[in-house]
């Protein structure tokens, strides 16, 4: 087991409900997941998770039996027409799981109203004990680190950091490592080729809701990504540039592999490789 807390991100595996995902992570030696309370796109059926159902229950009851944790929910898009109303919901749901942060995404190009809508959830977020995460997004409005960080600090927010948008927003490790502790309460892990693929093939195996007609950055990002030190991302020097006990969450949506491995077999080929990739920074080189 390694020292720091390693997780497990519902994007892995979203075609699990999150009561399935609490029992495979917990099977797969994890020692928190994410769960998706809110769906990210148009076409991603939202699971049943409001406070008091059938699913939010029965996820309560999985954790109580495994020790697991939730510690972050998500999936926030904040663009020029979100509204208390699609967050409220979200925040209720992810309280009663016993989260602490729920991923966002500055979609919204007006940097002003994206700076209020951000406090606003910052704001109600407190009464929840939830902390909004603000992720750069290679192909969003807020792309970088730089800019997450700017608008974190204005408004009590934090940074979810991701290596796989780091590289494809054009970021560095020495703007990571620039970044005070305490805006970074988790960082995801994924790996990929160093350079953005010119093309990719759209896996037979896709997460719930995902769509093929975007860029592939998209595809990449959302279905296309790889286990943690199989690819080219400077992954060490990332993990030396944040605090060495910042809490790691797998984010690895690969349909090529979950095509051939089942849920459990696929959480655990990330939890080895975490293991491993961890293991390699503390021997000594010869």
């Amino acid at each position: 087991m390694t020292a720091r807390p390693i997780g497990i991100a519902h994007l892995t595996l979203l075609d699990l409900t999150p009561p399935e995902m609490v029992t495979t992570a917990a099977a797969a030696g994890y020692d928190f997941v994410g769960i998706r309370v809110k769906a990210a796109t148009a076409g991603e059926t939202p699971f049943p998770m409001e406070p008091g159902s059938v699913m939010s229950k029965e996820t309560q009851l999985r954790l109580a039996d495994t020790g697991l944790t939730v510690r972050d929910i998500e999936f926030l898009t904040l663009d020029a027409h979100v509204t208390a109303d699609d967050w409220l919901p979200a925040l209720a749901a992810g309280a009663a799981l016993g989260a602490s942060t729920i991923s966002v995404v500055g979609a919204d190009p007006d940097r002003g109203r994206l700076l209020a809508t951000l406090a606003l959830l910052v704001e109600h977020g407190r009464e929840f004990g939830i902390r909004p995460t603000l992720e750069p997004i290679s192909y969003q409005p807020v792309s970088t680190v730089e800019e997450a960080a700017e608008l974190a600090r204005a408004t009590g927010a934090a940074v979810l950091l991701d290596p796989l948008h780091i590289q494809r927003g054009g970021n560095t490790v020495d703007q990571v490592r620039a970044l005070e502790a305490s805006l970074v309460p988790i960082l995801q892990l994924c790996d990929a080729p160093f350079d953005t693929p010119a093309h990719l093939d759209v896996p037979t195996f896709l997460p719930r809701g995902m769509t093929t007609n975007g860029s592939v950055l998209q595809l990449e990002a959302r279905a296309v990504r790889l286990p943690a030190g199989t690819g080219g991302l400077p992954l060490a020097e990332l993990l030396g540039a944040v605090a060495p006990e910042t809490p790691l969450s797998v984010e690895v949506p690969n349909g090529h592999l979950r095509a051939t491995l089942d849920a459990l077999s696929f959480a655990r080929l990330n939890r080895e490789a975490v293991d491993r990739l961890l293991e390699s920074l503390t021997v000594p080189a010869v």
